[in-house]
């Protein structure tokens, strides 16, 4: 599924951060200016007084240009005993600031993660600082590998009102490595759903990690719930494609439930990407329409598969399924038309049979008149005979009856009918206003 894995987005460590956290108004010293709640030990005072020369010296080098990791790195033993002589909240609050900054210079994630939680912890924080922070907090577990804590983190900095853009995907995946997929994959849903509600464009990002971590976790209904809204949004060739490929992979479709995906890979530009990720649903599709059931589709696609360079003329299997389809056609196409007042009288299963063929060659009016003569008849399969009504209404333009269609499939077909959907909301959305003109 070379859909799947292609995704670009970036990296999970690209934050707000140039530079250290930093908390003002907490020297330390005999009189500290920061002593709420019983100010500073007398124990910590005598521990982090002459830290503080140290990492302040150790600043000035860094901000002169001086790479400073070796001498952080050495540093880190001392504020090791600062942070362990933290007692009172005013201690805590310092103490992790410090180890947080040295942590920073040395390039120690797992430290700096100690320093902005004993922040937290602190209680010292103001209340609108407290999001923030769980940002940096998930930001540095992660990168330290303590997702656990990073997911935690993440969530409670979704839940302040953080909207940083790297928060869900980086939420997400801790979650997913974490080994709780599916309770990150609800959170997100919860921050996405939030933003549509409140009239907010919802990145491509979010929707692209969840797809991905839904896939890879093999929680199908998440997977298709997630890349119904990827389409939706962001309805590229591409994305249509990994869409498809999910519905189809996870599905557990039947070869008509199967080829009706394949038909909703062409309408959808599923196809219309590079030749080298649709050489195989080129191929499949072929395999699965058949010359001897459905010639003419048959031909089409592989006409259209040559000219995209996913199929090649020089194929043996290619060009002997043409000439097989090509040979039937004539004769096919004129038993069509004497057949369609006994087709409608008859059972749900000729009359479905008989769409099919008219479906095949592209002609959905007669199609849809056959598949909803079929729905009228004991034994029909109304979800496949719902499923390809849908298609033939989606041929002819009839939006409407198009989705209300699809609507009614359930079963192993609904996730596939569900795309069908999104396909018909995306024709039927309003265009996009023009660019305003420019102004001299």
């Amino acid at each position: 599924m070379k859909g799947i894995f292609r995704f670009r987005t970036g990296s999970t460590l690209a934050m707000a951060l140039a530079a250290a956290v930093a908390v003002t108004g907490m020297g330390v010293g005999t009189a500290p200016a920061y002593a709420k709640k019983g100010g500073n030990s007398k124990e910590f005072v005598a521990a982090a007084g002459p830290f503080q020369k140290q990492i302040e010296s150790l600043s000035k080098e860094q901000k002169d240009g001086a790479d400073v990791t070796a001498k952080a790195k050495a540093l880190i033993p001392e504020v090791e005993k600062v942070m362990a002589a933290a007692s009172t909240p005013a201690d805590q609050l310092i103490a992790g600031n410090f180890g947080q900054q040295l942590a920073g210079m040395a390039g120690d994630m797992a430290l700096r993660a100690r320093g902005v939680k004993m922040m937290l912890d602190s209680g010292e924080l103001k209340p609108e600082q407290v999001p923030q922070f769980q940002f940096y907090l998930g930001n540095f577990a992660y990168a330290s590998g303590d997702y656990a804590t990073a997911g935690t983190a993440l969530t409670a900095a979704a839940k302040g009102g953080i909207t940083e853009e790297q928060l869900v995907p980086l939420l997400i995946e801790s979650y997913g490595k974490g080994g709780n997929a599916a309770e990150g994959l609800s959170v997100a849903r919860q921050q996405i759903e939030a933003a549509q509600a409140a009239g907010k464009v919802v990145p491509e990002a979010w929707l692209n990690r969840a797809t991905v971590v839904a896939f890879n976790s093999k929680l199908a209904p998440q997977a298709n719930a997630f890349s119904g809204m990827l389409v939706h949004s962001y309805p590229s060739n591409f994305n249509w494609l990994t869409a498809t490929q999910i519905a189809r992979s996870m599905g557990n479709l039947d070869p008509d439930a199967t080829l009706d995906l394949f038909r909703l890979m062409d309408r959808s530009g599923a196809l219309d990407n590079k030749p080298e990720y649709v050489k195989r649903e080129y191929r499949e599709y072929v395999e699965t329409a058949d010359p001897r059931r459905y010639p003419g589709e048959v031909v089409r696609v592989i006409n259209e598969g040559m000219a995209a360079g996913a199929l090649s003329s020089s194929d043996t299997w290619a060009t002997e399924a043409k000439t097989n389809a090509s040979g039937r056609i004539s004769s096919d196409k004129a038993s069509l038309a004497g057949s369609v007042k006994s087709a409608m009288a008859g059972s749900a299963k000729s009359a479905q049979a008989l769409g099919d063929g008219f479906l095949n060659y592209g002609e959905a009016a007669q199609a849809e008149q056959l598949y909803a003569a079929a729905l009228t008849k004991p034994g029909v399969d109304a979800n496949l005979v719902q499923t390809r009504l849908g298609i033939a209404q989606f041929d002819q333009g009839k939006y409407s009856d198009a989705a209300a269609s699809f609507a009614k499939v359930t079963g192993p077909r609904q996730p596939m009918a569900q795309l069908w959907q999104v396909l018909v909301q995306n024709k039927t959305k309003p265009a996009a206003a023009p660019a305003p003109a420019a102004t001299q």
